[in-house]
């Protein structure tokens, strides 16, 4: 059931519209997703999609349909994102180019960041912050399912980060924790905690989280604010403040789609130009590793060497997306691809590497069928036979996973915490 008082706001708002907004909610969600072009192209993506898929109006790689995708193999293979279509305007908005220092400020579950990851095709930086933790965990899974290679996942407030990251960053998107009201449809829970009061809490949160992203944002950068809610107090009341605020601000775009114009939920995003060009660096990193184990692990599984600074946190390896500098204050539960672990003498590849690398890339590649894709997902033994070592496991020539064969079969190095 919809709010009184936010049916009472809507119909004063919208006018004549209203009775076109309101029937929206007679109508099941609108779901969507992404192809992951890091990975592959939305034309080939299609022949491996068998379902009824319209094109989003906004995103070249959005498109509708009318199931649930979460454990499609296409899904699990990292070449779609589910997203609600709406939510992918910010991200077109911003539009880094290849090279781009990118912050997503509030990122997790991740859509935006991913979305990002896709248009910096590798090159260039991309930070992806999140404050709770739990919702940086999601973050982190969906980071690594992507195969994204440049981008480190942090755990602060945004009054933390500004303190590391001055004038640091080309593009930032601050998607903003907001009252929801264009999630009532798909999330009745959203609707039963709405209040007037609420809003204007987060308008409060919002304003002081776009403060710390202009301390971020370098002379010249540009900054997209969006929200998944109807509300002007949260929208373009914020905006105005922040540009009374920051005269070094202007406005260069805005957007607002309503479910009852555009085939979505709702979203709302501005972009915002800072003058001047002011640029700072970070210290760079330094950390003295002994790395034998990872490249006699490379040597022996994979076609080619990674370069770049590496960081150790206890067992676990990293390469760092470069740019990115010094790990120091930084609190990151992912600072770039986790590339594995060294334990008593050997090295254990990462789940997050795989799937960040190309079937050309390994050594050793295992294509399976569906059926046995979804036995490697249910944590099966496969009993195939094979070369002994760590093998890609591949379906439609896309990584999996890793599997660890013994010559007559391999055994499963899918992590718990994916299968099933």
């Amino acid at each position: 059931m919809l709010p009184e008082e936010f049916l009472n706001r809507m119909k004063t708002e919208l006018g004549g519209e209203y009775p076109a907004f309101l029937a929206e909610y007679d109508k099941p969600p609108v779901r969507g997703f992404r192809v992951n072009t890091l990975k592959i192209g939305p034309r080939e993506l299609l022949g491996l999609f068998p379902y009824s898929l319209g094109p989003v109006d906004w995103c070249p790689s959005g498109f509708y349909y009318d199931i649930r995708a979460g454990r499609h193999l296409c899904s699990r293979a990292g070449l779609i994102y589910s997203q609600e279509p709406s939510a992918m305007v910010a991200a077109e908005m911003l539009a880094p180019a290849p090279g781009d220092r990118t912050l997503d400020l509030c990122a997790a579950p991740g859509g935006k960041s991913t979305q990002l990851a896709a248009m910096l095709k590798g090159e260039g930086l991309l930070v992806a912050n999140e404050i709770v933790p739990s919702r940086a965990s999601v973050l982190v899974e969906n980071i690594e399912r992507m195969g994204i290679r440049n981008a480190a996942v942090t755990n602060m407030p945004p009054e933390k980060m500004e303190d590391e990251f001055p004038l640091f960053f080309d593009k930032i998107l601050v998607d903003a924790p907001c009252g929801g009201e264009g999630m009532f449809r798909r999330d009745p829970e959203a609707a039963a905690q709405w209040s007037p009061e609420h809003s204007r809490s987060c308008a409060v949160r919002q304003l002081n989280i776009l403060e710390s992203a202009v301390k971020m944002l370098r002379g010249g950068g540009e900054l997209v604010y969006s929200t998944c809610t109807f509300a002007r107090d949260e929208d373009e009341a914020v905006c105005e403040r922040l540009l009374s605020a920051h005269p070094e601000l202007t406005v260069t775009a805005r957007e607002r789609l309503m479910p009852h114009t555009h085939r979505g939920e709702g979203h709302f995003a501005a972009k915002f130009k800072k003058s001047g060009d002011e640029r700072a660096e970070r210290k760079p990193h330094s950390e003295r590793l002994d790395l034998s184990l990872y490249r006699q692990f490379e040597k022996d599984s994979l076609n080619l060497e990674l370069k770049g600074d590496f960081a150790a946190y206890g067992e676990r390896l990293y390469l760092l997306p470069e740019g990115l500098g010094s790990l120091k204050n930084i609190k990151s539960p992912r600072p770039g691809l986790y590339l594995g672990d060294n334990k008593k003498g050997r090295f254990e590849p990462s789940h997050h590497l795989c799937m960040a690398l190309k079937k050309e890339d390994f050594r050793r590649g295992v294509e399976l069928s569906d059926a046995q894709a979804e036995k490697y997902y249910a944590g099966e033994t496969l009993p195939i036979e094979g070369e002994k070592g760590y093998a890609a496991l591949l379906w439609r020539g896309f990584p999996l996973g890793w599997g660890k064969s013994d010559g007559g079969q391999i055994k499963n190095r899918l992590p718990k915490y994916l299968k099933g």
